[in-house]
């Protein structure tokens, strides 16, 4: 999709440049962990930025997304005014088996005892 002019397109990183400790540092933040559960429930493209319910302002939220897309777990587009979002779980999977089966249980949302 061609830009639209109003901002930079955001740069990837492609899973298979990211060091395991690089994805671990992503999925360990409580805000970002919450950005991936919701994307790993949703159609890719179907959730724009603005449309997650986390308790972090606009600024903060468009850190945790660069944080996602330097650790190789979500790709982002511009469509129009939005910027929409897709979990990159092939390619992520394909790098780190298991990682994000692990990470998107309902258990894995439990305090350790």
């Amino acid at each position: 999709m061609p830009p639209t002019g109003h901002r930079p397109a955001p740069e990837h990183t492609h899973p298979d440049e990211v060091p395991v400790l690089t994805a671990l540092a992503a999925l360990a933040d409580p805000v970002r962990l919450t950005l991936v559960r919701e994307l790993a429930g949703s159609d890719d493209w179907t959730r724009a930025c603005g449309s997650f319910d986390v308790p972090v302002g606009k600024a903060a939220l468009s850190h945790h997304f660069a944080v996602l897309r330097a650790a190789g777990l979500v790709e982002q587009r511009d469509q129009g005014p939005k910027r929409v979002n897709r979990l990159r779980r092939p390619e992520f999977d394909t790098r780190f088996p298991g990682l994000l089966d692990l990470v998107l249980r309902p258990d894995a949302a439990a305090a350790p005892a």
